[in-house]
């Protein structure tokens, strides 16, 4: 693993670090909020967080696009090098004084660092392997493993493979409540959950996962850790792209194919 200051791996790590010091910082305030509509908006962290990564990226990569959460395009969006970064996932978490939110930038189909603004985590990759380092301790390679038989479902809309996927089913189906406990983070700090081991799965209805400021550092964390990434039928993402189910193991992605009706691999 390459994450020296210098290397796109220390770019992302650093940029969500600086993000997540502007979230710790931010927290607890009366922050003003910005409408998106359908009952989404963001708030001056979400902004001044992007802010602060943007900065740190171009300071570094001068001449890479950015798509932002924020702030949109900034640079070319068919450049070859692009940074796909969510600065606040869990504004709502956030918002009502919630610690559950993630930092997350990624560098399309390469380095990506995912940051807990709370715990101090940071985990990151060079998109062959994934670490986890903890308020400046020695990094920690990430074990996926399906013991706790904790899994994060997200029952956030839209649910466009509906009603053949249902995610609030999938909780009352036997074999997942004689098997596993439900969980909901209602934030992409879940992924990283899974690529450490301390979730056994994560799945969520939807599509658009690999290009989504939201999901391309968590995925990319969960790959290179070594965790079964599939849509919710069990096709490669970039394939189906219907939903997302990251499993700690094949035993565990088998399991929840069984209950979503998905097939093998």
């Amino acid at each position: 693993m390459t994450n020296s200051p210098g290397s796109d791996t220390g770019v992302a790590t650093a940029g969500a670090q600086a993000g997540a010091a502007v979230v710790r910082d931010m927290y607890g305030r009366q922050l003003s909020r910005i409408d998106k509509g359908a009952g989404d908006f963001a708030t001056a962290a979400d902004v001044e967080a992007e802010k602060a990564i943007l900065a740190v990226i171009r300071a570094a990569r001068p001449g890479d696009a950015v798509l932002g959460e924020e702030g949109g395009q900034q640079g070319a969006a068919g450049a070859r090098r692009q940074w796909l970064v969510d600065p606040l996932c869990g504004t709502l978490n956030y918002a009502v004084g919630t610690m559950l939110v993630a930092v997350n930038v990624a560098l399309r189909d390469g380095a990506a660092a995912v940051a807990d603004p709370f715990s101090g985590e940071v985990f990151f990759t060079d998109g062959e392997t994934a670490w986890a380092r903890h308020d400046g301790a020695d990094d920690a390679a990430l074990t996926p493993t399906s013991a706790t038989r904790l899994v994060d479902v997200n029952l956030d809309p839209p649910f466009p493979n509906a009603p053949g996927f249902r995610a609030v089913d999938l909780l009352a189906h036997p074999e997942f409540v004689a098997r596993f406990r439900p969980r909901v983070v209602s934030t992409t700090l879940a992924l990283a959950w899974v690529a450490a081991g301390k979730r056994a799965a994560y799945v969520t209805d939807g599509g658009g996962f690999t290009d989504s400021v939201h999901f391309a550092a968590g995925i990319a964390l969960c790959r290179a850790a070594g965790c079964i990434v599939t849509g919710i039928d069990g096709a490669p993402l970039e394939e189906a792209d219907r939903g997302l189910v990251v499993a700690a193991d094949e035993e565990t992605h088998g399991q929840l194919m069984s209950m979503t009706g998905g097939g093998a691999r």
